[in-house]
């Protein structure tokens, strides 16, 4: 997305970080699918996204940062090898999972000691989160267990009225949601293969799945 087009997108953005701040909760563009987000420190538009989203309290709510200096504030550690992958993939379609900083609200991690982050590649996206400046609550803006949107009509379809914002930033350019890696563990556990492969993946580190040893 070039610099014209986010010009012409100013006054959209403008507004969706006015509402974010207020404590609403909107759909806006990422480099994968359509996000439904608040404002990651209040409790009210979270409790709203599980609301909308239908989703069970205990699943825990990912949050997106505008670039790697967030990390450090929202988890307790960060190990090595999360270092190589986040220098591979991101910013980009690679969600990591972390223990926890104590500041995090226990509804955004769902009762867990972890936290899912990730870093988007999409100007729009990394423009609310400076707007509001706190990490954005980043799950998919779609009902649980349907399709993800990558579009703003397809969020439309499937949330309707009940958020208070469509940020249109038209189609999502990846349109496939983010792998997962959870890095508490001694080695790298690949929790969703999305838009990176695992082949990719395991260019950078020994990986697992879930359950296997070795």
């Amino acid at each position: 997305m070039d610099n014209e087009l986010i010009s012409d997108m100013i006054p959209r953005i403008e507004k969706g970080i006015a509402i974010l701040i207020d404590g609403g909760i909107i759909a806006y563009p990422t480099d994968t699918v359509y996000g439904l987000g608040a404002s990651s420190d209040n409790i009210n538009g979270i409790k709203r996204i599980y609301e909308v989203k239908k989703r069970p309290m205990n699943m825990p709510l990912p949050l997106l940062l505008a670039d790697v200096s967030w990390i450090e504030r929202v988890t307790f550690s960060v190990p090595e090898i999360a270092y190589q992958l986040i220098d591979s993939f991101l910013p980009g379609a690679l969600t990591l999972v972390f223990k926890k900083a104590d500041t995090i609200p226990d509804i955004v991690s769902g009762g867990k000691s972890t936290i899912a982050l990730r870093i988007p590649d999409h100007p729009v996206t990394v423009t609310l989160i400076n707007g509001v400046g706190k990490p954005l609550i980043g799950t998919s803006a779609n009902l649980s267990g349907k399709p993800s949107a990558s579009n703003a009509e397809e969020v439309k379809n499937q949330l309707g009225d009940k958020i208070d914002y469509i940020l249109d930033g038209g189609p999502c350019p990846g349109g496939k949601e983010s792998s997962i890696i959870d890095v508490t563990g001694n080695i790298p556990v690949l929790l969703r293969e999305g838009a990176i492969s695992k082949a990719d993946i395991e260019k950078v580190c020994e990986i697992i799945l879930p359950g296997e040893e070795i």
